[in-house]
């Protein structure tokens, strides 16, 4: 069963289909035949019903014109949320091989080659 909140935005979505729908002077069997569906099933969609497929919803906003909107409902770019909980996992900057390279040079003696994190002057890391 759909939470009240989903309810709410199916039927604000079923709204703006049939006010997009009739803008275009689109009768429902006309969509349907375009969106390759019933007009039961446009009915359906205008009025907000869960159970219609979201491919459905998809061929109805191409025969609309209006498919690119669907790309942009979970814009990734526009989620604020998500973009916080990104940032804060990022990586701690780790050391580039020129900072290894003169952090080994600046030692006094010299470690073995074979010693772990000590890195070869010819770009090889052992």
């Amino acid at each position: 069963m759909s939470s009240p909140k989903s309810k709410t935005a199916l039927e604000r979505l079923g709204e703006d289909l049939r006010k997009a729908r009739l803008t275009r002077g689109v009768a429902v069997a006309d969509l349907a035949i375009r969106a390759g569906t019933s007009a039961s099933t446009v009915a359906r969609l205008e009025k907000g019903d869960p159970g219609v497929g979201i491919g459905t919803l998809a061929d109805v906003l191409v025969a609309l014109g209006l498919i690119d909107r669907l790309a942009d409902l979970v814009d990734i770019r526009k989620d604020d949320l998500g973009l916080a909980l990104t940032s804060e996992r990022l990586p701690q900057r780790g050391r580039s091989f020129a900072a290894k390279l003169r952090k080994q040079e600046r030692q006094e003696d010299k470690p073995q080659r074979d010693e772990p994190g000590t890195v070869d002057p010819d770009g090889v890391a052992f």
